[in-house]
């Protein structure tokens, strides 16, 4: 099957381990509040064009867990066989249960959790375990402790950070190299309208060795044509569980889109194209982490596999829009 034939590989770091440079995530639409034929056909899709990388959280949903779930049944009813041909990744860091055990980052939780998520999704291992936020209450050395555990018990195979700042991430690539098990990859969120990764921590993930894959490369899908002229009916910012508000689509914000989107168009792209071109353009990005409620998004994102690269004219443009969003 010509599967792995027009996808991108990315070495992740200076590790062994290729991620596809697009990679699902499925924080949103694959809960139980979602349409469960639809996600299973976004997953099936998505393997067939090369995104050998899912990426889930032990809070994904809603509710919780959900996600992981529901993966799990795809997983088990049409990727059974496919297992060893896939990169699939956890985290835990936020509220999953009541009482002083269900949060942030002690070794307590992360490893009940990371035994949780195994569970709903019937795996004896995932791939990359995230820390999913750093914890000011918790010494760093407990929690890189946990996930050097997580790897040496079988419970995954690499271990990451994500939501870390520059000198946590320092500290806590530091902590897992003098432990043997180093950290693989950051996950931080970053797009054109969220750059506060490129005012420190793109240099260290450099330093260190360690991949990078951007969540909400769309900003919440503020970087998609979805809201040139308003609130679609279906969008993130109509639904009540979405995390983009409404009041986020201020006039500022929709003239920005709409010059970003004469932008893509001068260059035959959609601004999601775009958008997401953008963020793979830095040295440090392994992968470039998507979400999908239809497979046409999954289609849509595959364009910049052959996209050409941005001139300097481009990006001069790209810069005047962006000028106020440095953080």
């Amino acid at each position: 099957m010509a599967r792995y034939d027009s996808m991108i590989y990315r070495r992740c770091g200076n590790s062994g381990l290729r991620l596809p440079l697009i990679s699902l995530g499925l924080w949103h639409n694959f809960g139980d509040v979602d349409d469960p034929a639809n996600a299973r056909r976004m997953i099936r899709h998505a393997f067939d064009a090369g995104i050998t990388h899912f990426d889930l959280a032990n809070n994904y949903g809603p509710p919780p867990g959900s996600a992981e779930s529901n993966f799990g049944r795809v997983l088990a009813s049409d990727l059974k066989s496919h297992r060893d041909e896939l990169v699939i990744s956890s985290k835990a860091g936020y509220l999953m249960w009541e009482g002083p055990y269900g949060e942030w980052g002690s070794r307590k939780y992360l490893v009940a959790s990371c035994d949780q998520s195994l569970r709903r999704m019937g795996l004896e291992y995932v791939d990359i375990f995230y820390s999913h936020r750093y914890d000011p209450e918790t010494p760093l050395e407990e929690t890189m402790g946990a996930l050097d555990h997580i790897v040496r018990s079988g419970r995954a195979l690499y271990v990451g950070i994500s939501n870390y700042g520059p000198e946590e991430t320092r500290e806590a690539a530091r902590i897992l190299r003098e432990l043997g098990t180093p950290c693989l990859i950051h996950q931080p969120n970053y797009s054109m309208f969220n750059r506060w990764i490129e005012d420190g921590l793109t240099e260290v993930l450099m330093d260190e060795g360690m991949g990078c894959i951007p969540f909400s490369p769309l900003a919440q899908g503020m970087l998609t044509d979805k809201y040139l002229n308003g609130i679609p009916d279906d969008s993130r910012a109509a639904k009540e569980h979405g995390f983009l508000r409404p009041e986020a689509l201020t006039m500022e914000r929709v003239d920005q889109i709409r010059s970003l989107h004469e932008i893509a168009l001068s260059r035959g792209q959609t601004l999601a194209q775009m958008a997401l071109q953008w963020v793979a353009r830095i040295p440090a990005v392994t992968s470039v982490l998507i979400g999908a409620s239809r497979v046409a998004h999954i289609d849509d994102a595959l364009g910049i596999l052959e996209a050409p690269p941005f001139s300097e004219a481009e990006m001069d443009r790209i810069h005047a829009v962006l000028i106020p969003e440095r953080v």
